[in-house]
């Protein structure tokens, strides 16, 4: 007699759920550009998607309390000049995304407590290294004010915000167009995924490449993520035959996957997501109705199947809030958006059913506090940086913000004409003065916002000493 065992898990019966179409948000014109990209990020206060804009690049940035159909006169993000191509809030400061464009800059935008109220196109700072469009952004999960960006240069910058004049560091390795980066969990090594098929591990201190091997035969974008404290890799991609199949690699040895196994023979790029409380990994595909996930293990064979979320709509774009906005008292521990092509972003959240109304200890183990715990110079140094845990238990509260931008409080120089008292004469000299000022206060404006991204670095530094 023989019989088919089935692996314990806790997480066996997740199951996926949307919520009601008035708690989600409707009449978005999502963007139509054929780059692999989410076009989306979520954060516990705001949702950014990237929209199709005509002569122009802009996002959307909705507060979570404004659910329903969203206004088409609502403001939006349009300071790029061409079309935006990837979005990212910042890890430790919910009021901070970073967007990038065909344009090839970068922007970091600030948004107020409650959204915006106007249109907004001055950026807080301009990242501008690239010589061609830039595809990716990408935060330092712990290291404030250091971001990543990558471009169709082969490039990729590593910046202080603080100091936006040139990147900190610039890695030069790759030979063709960058599909993916991912930082590891404490932002001390950088992997990325490229056209010309390699899987690279990158010491982002130095720009040296610590470790790189071929990847997924196929064409197609592949990408990777960061499982595990053991710094292990996912890669999901495409074989010769371009069926999809997931990769998971040792950090010490890239000459050849540690499991490579078939998902399916759709077309669509495949996003992963890891959670590291729960060593569940989400595996969404551009163009499918479903998402997968699977469980992680320091064993062979690695990842284990375990159930998936099913919906007759596909997905333009999927991105997951942090855990610290999930809803503990239904033993939800994931939630994430999911970007319909016709303009309907769905909110879905993934729960344990437990009988218990009690605090699920095994389920919500502590998680990262969404803080930095070091900064510019901390990262240059090659710091090890390490999380700080807070329990979710009783809920999470954000502690107070900041303002990352000051008003501009200060006058602007006078512009003389000709006239002996200095005041302009004539419609002319009125119109030439009026963009003069116009042009200092966006100066002006910008450079307040650095000096107060570095006023803050500095505060930060005192306090953590």
């Amino acid at each position: 007699m023989s019989f088919r065992a089935v692996r314990q898990s806790k997480f066996r019966h997740v199951f996926g759920k949307a919520e009601k179409k008035d708690n989600c948000y409707d009449g978005i014109k999502v963007s139509r550009n054929a780059w692999d990209s989410p076009f989306c990020s979520i954060n516990t206060k705001f949702l950014a998607v990237v929209l199709e804009a005509q002569g122009g690049g802009a996002f959307m940035v909705l507060p979570l309390t404004k659910t329903g159909r969203v206004d088409l006169n609502e403001p939006k993000i349009c300071g790029h000049t061409s079309a935006v191509l990837d979005v990212m809030f910042c890890p430790y400061n919910e009021n901070l995304v970073a967007s990038s464009s065909e344009d090839c800059m970068a922007m970091i935008w600030e948004i107020p407590d409650g959204g915006l109220t106007a249109n907004l196109s001055d950026p807080l700072v301009t990242l501008m290294a690239h010589q061609r469009r830039v595809g990716i952004v990408n935060w330092h999960p712990l290291a404030e004010n250091v971001i990543l960006t990558a471009g169709f240069d082969y490039l990729v910058c590593i910046w202080d915000i603080a100091a936006p004049d040139a990147p900190i560091v610039k890695i030069e390795c790759h030979t063709d167009t960058i599909y993916s980066t991912a930082w590891n969990l404490n932002g001390s090594l950088l992997a990325t995924t490229s056209k010309d098929k390699q899987l690279r591990i990158i010491n982002p201190q130095t720009g040296a490449v610590k470790q790189e091997g071929h990847s997924h035969d196929g064409t197609k974008a592949s990408r990777v993520v960061f499982i595990g404290d053991n710094d292990m890799l996912l890669t999901t991609g495409f074989s010769k035959m371009s069926e999809r199949q997931y990769g998971v690699w040792k950090p010490d040895d890239l000459s050849k996957p540690a499991k490579l196994e078939m998902i399916d023979t759709g077309s669509g790029v495949l996003f992963a997501h890891y959670d590291p409380d729960t060593r569940m990994i989400y595996v969404a595909g551009k163009g499918d109705g479903n998402i997968r996930y699977y469980e992680v293990t320091d064993e062979a064979p690695y990842v284990h199947y375990l159930s998936q979320y099913q919906c007759n709509q596909p997905q333009r774009g999927v991105a997951f809030m942090p855990k610290t906005g999930c809803n503990v008292n239904i033993c939800e521990v994931a939630k994430a958006v999911k970007l319909h092509p016709k303009g309907f972003a769905e909110i879905v959240g993934f729960t344990v059913p437990r009988k218990s109304t009690l605090f699920q200890d095994d389920l919500f183990p502590e998680t990262r506090e969404p803080v930095s715990t070091g900064n510019v110079a901390d990262f240059k140094a090659g710091k090890t940086f390490v999380e700080k845990k807070i329990s979710l238990k009783g809920g999470y509260t954000a502690a107070s913000r900041k303002a990352a931008v000051a008003g501009a409080g200060m006058a602007p120089k006078p512009t003389h004409t000709a006239a002996d008292d200095g005041v302009p004469k004539g419609e002319p000299a009125l119109t030439k003065a009026f963009h003069a000022h116009e042009t200092e206060i966006k100066d002006l404006k910008k450079h307040i916002a650095t000096l107060e991204i570095k006023l803050r670095a500095a505060m930060n530094a005192l306090d953590s000493k």
